[in-house]
């Protein structure tokens, strides 16, 4: 069993982001996800077309984060799902795609996307908030605390209750 640990800690080490499959850590063992109540900071990064973008969680406000990366295809399926979600939102639901990795030549240009998407600020910050597996779907209220949320490949009907008014 030591040699599948230091196996694991050697990949994870060697790999970063997402080398561990579904959230585990490779200190603990245990699943290091966002939860529900967590609370998730403004922050400021950059969204595609290069403008400054502060992303923020106003009392009141009902943000849904859509954590996605370029090159991951359960993400390539999500992103039609987020679309026809976000073309059906309610008018003050704010929707944000999370690009969490450097897009490729040509991606945009490639995939069809609706939301606005901005860069994920950095690897610390995605750290910070425990995203180490992407797509991550998360409902966010007033003051930043996650009130739901979903990870991989959400049926239509579970998304739908993500994207409720």
């Amino acid at each position: 069993m030591r040699s599948i640990e230091a196996v694991v800690t050697l990949i994870v080490s060697s790999t970063g982001l997402l080398a561990m499959g579904p959230g585990v850590s490779a200190q603990s063992g245990v699943a290091a996800a966002p939860a529900i109540g967590d609370v998730i900071p403004s922050f400021t990064t950059s969204a595609i077309d290069g403008q400054t973008r502060e992303v923020a969680f106003p009392r009141g406000s009902k943000t849904v984060l859509l954590f996605f990366l370029s090159g991951c295809p359960t993400c390539h399926k999500m992103i039609p799902e987020w679309n026809r979600a976000f073309e059906r939102r309610p008018k003050d639901l704010q929707v944000i795609g999370v690009l969490m990795d450097q897009e490729p030549p040509g991606f945009w240009s490639t995939i069809s996307i609706h939301f606005p998407v901005v860069r994920a600020p950095g690897r610390p910050f995605l750290q910070a908030l425990k995203v180490n597996r992407a797509p991550l779907t998360l409902r966010v209220v007033g003051g930043g605390r996650i009130e739901d949320l979903g990870l991989g490949v959400i049926d239509p009907i579970r998304l739908g209750q993500l994207f409720r008014p």
